[in-house]
């Protein structure tokens, strides 16, 4: 099976993405991870204004098979976070890598991305 990697993105070994926007950096898990794990039911995450480090646990996923942290893929704060997950985590799956999005960090670092995986690294780490 073939699974979508944005080249847009940088990638965490436990397949969080990272999309660098103009001031912030847009966190998600990849379409690898949402398969892996089945139909979402269930997210949370920190709130805004919360601090996370990068590559340490900011939350947790939970599905039908498993529950699973979520890692930070920089050092910040908190400045965004889909609500929309709350009443409907399924976005996740249907749309991982838009809708299905979870947080957004104020990077203290922005080279921070830069030690991330690129999509060729990430896309042979899931064949």
């Amino acid at each position: 099976m073939s699974f979508d990697v944005p080249e847009d993105r940088r990638y965490l070994e436990s397949h969080e993405w990272a999309l660098e926007t103009e001031s912030t950096v847009r966190v998600g898990i990849s379409e690898f991870a949402q398969d892996e794990l089945g139909d979402v039911v269930f997210v949370e995450f920190p709130e805004v204004g919360q601090g996370v480090t990068g590559e340490e646990a900011f939350g947790v996923v939970e599905s039908i098979k498993a529950v699973s942290d979520l890692y930070a893929p920089v050092s910040g704060e908190v400045v965004a976070v889909n609500d929309d997950l709350h009443d409907a985590p399924e976005l996740v799956n249907d749309d991982p890598f838009g809708d299905g999005w979870m947080i957004e960090i104020d990077p203290d670092d922005g080279s921070e991305l830069e030690g991330l995986l690129s999509a060729e690294e990430y896309e042979a780490q899931i064949v």
